[in-house]
């Protein structure tokens, strides 16, 4: 599976940020997905995961109540819809899959990671 992220960008706080990832293989539809970030000089945080079936979702705390994290099995996308956004929001976010149907919030339980896009909040 290849993942690739798209989306990021520069946005005033307070705007809004769509995110997408692509993925390629026949097999994504029994893939779990996830969205992570990665501040400067933080560790990668987990910021939202989807079931294969889009059915269950979950969120970070920081990001729960302002963003939608949604899938299309039949174009083989994941999207991260996040509004509100701060200056705390600016991060590298990367997509991954897991090779089992359910949500996860580790980082460990992914298997495959696309490269990341810069998403950069201004104040």
């Amino acid at each position: 599976v290849q993942l690739q992220a798209s989306g990021g960008g520069v946005v005033q706080a307070g705007g809004s940020l769509r995110l997408s990832c692509a993925a390629s293989g026949r097999t994504f539809s029994s893939y779990a997905m996830g969205w992570f970030r990665q501040a400067p000089g933080k560790e990668r945080e987990f910021v939202a995961t989807i079931s294969w079936g889009g059915g269950s979702t979950a969120y970070a705390d920081s990001v729960k109540d302002r963003s939608t994290i949604t899938r299309d099995n039949t174009k083989k996308t994941v999207r991260l819809q996040m509004n509100s956004l701060t200056p705390e929001d600016t991060a590298v976010y990367y997509c991954a899959a897991r090779i089992v149907v359910t949500t996860a919030r580790r980082a460990d339980d992914y298997v495959y990671w696309g490269p990341g896009t810069l998403v950069t909040v201004s104040s």
